[in-house]
């Protein structure tokens, strides 16, 4: 399965997402994801996504966070609430949209 990666899993999101548009409703964003050593954004305009390799010139909200804790968040081993609190999970902008982003990381 190659969403065991995160490389993978953002490879996969973008067609994840177009298969059920319900997730990003109301949606017009760009969430940054560092992830480890790598970096990808998800461009959200009118509902429709992009997944991009690298960083965003002004995303909205960004999350950084360990290769091992990021994949332990999709595989269900980590709470993503427990996360942040201990500090695994880091978000900096728009915390509105950071509470959205479990719509689309499950």
């Amino acid at each position: 399965m190659a969403e065991t990666t995160v490389k993978g899993f953002f490879e996969a999101l973008e067609g994840k997402l177009a298969k059920d548009p319900s997730r990003l409703d109301g949606m017009d964003c760009v969430f940054q994801f560092r992830v480890g050593d790598n970096a990808y954004h998800v461009d959200v305009a009118n509902g429709k996504p992009a997944v991009i390799s690298g960083d965003a010139a002004s995303p909205n909200c960004i999350v950084t966070v360990s290769e091992g804790d990021f994949l332990d968040l999709l595989s269900g081993k980590l709470n993503g609430q427990m996360a942040f609190m201990m500090g695994k999970l880091k978000v900096a902008g728009d915390m509105g949209l950071a509470l959205k982003m479990a719509s689309f990381l499950k």
